[in-house]
């Protein structure tokens, strides 16, 4: 990606961690949060285009890219994180951009503190408190749990990749190899940091019981190539959001903000912009 001009870096003092975020643009600020084991630059074709006319602010989570997590009594908790690094930036309210585990924390924050969030945008969500019931899923997530345990780091990114870039329904040939090469770098790098030893902390009682409590405009983007879990999840909070928007991209997977910037990228600034 080539750099996006007038952009800020720093690092958000919290609790635990030292976040390192980036801001680029001006106008009404936009919050991109990474999927798990990813890190900020998953978003690379956003913060770009949404700086042109936005405030595009993107971070990354404890010990993935660049932030860094230190010895704490606090337990992890990852919508907490952002709302400090958003009192660090002085930002009172912010529209929010998740993918995978970013939309799990986005939805988290959004009935934590309501009044943060102007517009949610949800993609491949995940969701506290919803159980997993694909048997795919559970066959490869048990595959990727018998990699780590024999130390084969390099095993189980392949399997991260074919779980969450791939899909069920693709094989590795049928999707694009540069994208699945950056998947492929932020993955180990976030493995490398020991990303997994952190012990999470999510909402309490879970989202999967109290997503009637969010009212801001919402905006929920599925790959038609994902798995019938995230399609589930999907669909679940669009009965429970009202008023909330659901579009099912054709012949994309989970990682679709990367397989598909463009059209991605215009569907959210559309929805953004009204």
């Amino acid at each position: 990606m080539s750099e996006v001009k007038s952009a800020k870096s720093g690092f958000a003092e919290v609790p635990g961690a030292r976040l390192y975020y980036e801001i680029a643009g001006d106008g009404e600020p936009v919050v991109f949060l990474h999927g798990g084991l990813l890190d900020r630059c998953m978003w690379d074709e956003q913060f770009q285009f949404f700086a042109q006319h936005s405030q595009a602010i993107r971070y990354d989570m404890r010990r993935a890219g660049k932030s860094e997590s230190m010895p704490s009594a606090e337990p992890y908790v990852p919508y907490q994180d952002v709302y400090h690094l958003l009192h660090t930036l002085t930002l009172q309210k912010v529209s929010f951009v998740g993918l995978s585990g970013g939309s799990r924390f986005a939805i988290d924050l959004a009935i934590a503190y309501p009044e943060m969030v102007q517009k949610l945008v949800v993609v491949s969500p995940g969701m506290s408190g919803y159980e997993f019931v694909d048997e795919w899923t559970h066959k490869l997530g048990k595959a990727f749990g018998e990699a780590l345990s024999q130390g084969d780091m390099a095993r189980a990114v392949e399997v991260f990749i074919a779980m969450w870039t791939d899909g069920p329904y693709r094989t590795p040939e049928q999707v694009d190899p540069v994208m699945r090469e950056r998947i492929r770098e932020m993955a180990t790098r976030s493995l490398s940091q020991n990303i997994l030893a952190l012990k999470m902390q999510e909402l309490e009682p879970p989202a999967v019981s109290r997503l009637s409590e969010i009212y801001a405009p919402t905006l929920i983007v599925l790959g038609e190539k994902d798995t019938s879990d995230i399609h589930a999840i999907g669909k679940l909070l669009h009965e429970s959001i009202a008023g909330s928007e659901l579009v099912m991209i054709p012949d994309a997977g989970h990682t679709l903000v990367m397989e598909k910037p463009s059209e991605f990228n215009t569907l959210v600034d559309q929805f953004l912009r009204r």
